[in-house]
């Protein structure tokens, strides 16, 4: 509670930020979430992210997220969109932000939450269980980077 005379603190919209880590085949890292009833997308296949934290930017919330689940730690976090939550199928009042990487073909990946966490190739997504947004933004990454390829 503000002191009295003192303006109450702006609400700080929540944010979730994900990065699409791209091997050179277009295969997207995926993360296999938990089955779990009680968190966001049980079960289903995600692109690593996470709430951002207090006093970070979105781009380090989502490196450092990515890091967490992962151990896979970006180099460079390249924007590459915003939505909101009710415009991916959440309820809430949140934003989501996707960035995407390069894989540097290097740093091993471990899974260190939910079931497993893979390079899946573009054509097998669709057999898997997940949110209709995973293709749409792993799309917008592959053209990304094709577009800074040709640049």
């Amino acid at each position: 509670m503000s002191a009295p005379g003192t303006p109450p603190s702006p609400k700080v919209r929540r944010i979730v930020a994900g990065v699409v880590v791209l091997r050179a085949d277009g295969a997207a890292l995926l993360q296999h979430r938990d089955d779990i009833p009680t968190i966001n997308d049980p079960g289903l296949w995600v692109i690593p992210g996470g709430h951002v934290e207090p006093g970070e930017t979105a781009a380090q919330g989502a490196v450092r997220e990515v890091e967490e689940e992962t151990c896979y730690r970006c180099a460079v976090a390249r924007p590459l969109a915003r939505f909101t939550g009710a415009e991916l199928g959440y309820a809430g009042d949140f934003d989501m932000v996707f960035f995407w990487e390069n894989y540097d073909g290097l740093q091993p990946i471990e899974c260190r939450e939910g079931q497993a966490a893979v390079f899946v190739r573009r054509a097998q997504a669709g057999q898997l269980p997940s949110r209709d947004y995973l293709t749409k933004v792993w799309d917008l990454a592959l053209a990304a980077r094709t577009a800074q390829s040709a640049g």
